[in-house]
């Protein structure tokens, strides 16, 4: 069994684990207000086949959710891409989607669904998880500099095709 199987608790009443099939209405929820924050208008065709990525074993794309033990409620959700490194042997993990419900943030949701994701990586024996996010995001940045000890001095360039 993987970590990623087991599922883990965070204390205080959240478990983090994987993203299951009946978890889709909620999950969906999360995936809306995320969208919104973003100011992202993600069309239902895309979100239909990034679910339908999630539940596939053989998809590059995975996804956790933090939920509430005592509710069943999920407060967060981490979707995140598996990926081959030009300056590794290893696998490399790109932390592609992060959210925390609102009434959630602040109590450590975020912060435990990184915890997992790099538990995972350190017993698959990933080389690395990274991330983005909007230059503005001051809230994430407080504890996405917590957990790393600061950016890493990349700019991220873009060109959209």
């Amino acid at each position: 069994m993987s970590v990623q199987d087991e599922g883990w608790n965070m204390g205080g009443g959240v478990t983090v684990r994987a993203i299951q099939a009946d978890d889709r209405a909620q999950w969906r929820g999360l995936w809306d207000a995320y969208c919104t924050f973003y100011r992202a208008d993600v069309p239902a065709e895309v979100t239909n086949a990034l679910w339908a990525r999630i539940l596939d074993p053989s998809s590059a794309v995975n996804g956790l959710v933090a939920v509430d033990d005592e509710s069943g409620r999920l407060l967060g959700l981490c979707h995140y891409v598996l990926h081959p490194h030009t300056w590794s042997a290893k696998l490399v993990c790109y932390l592609e989607d992060l959210f925390t419900a609102e009434a959630a943030r602040g109590k450590g949701v975020g912060r435990a669904l990184i915890t997992r994701l790099t538990a995972m990586g350190r017993e698959a024996g990933w080389g690395r998880v990274y991330w983005n996010t909007e230059e503005d995001n001051a809230r994430a940045r407080h504890l996405y500099d917590k957990v790393t000890g600061g950016a890493d001095g990349y700019v991220r360039y873009m060109i959209k095709l």
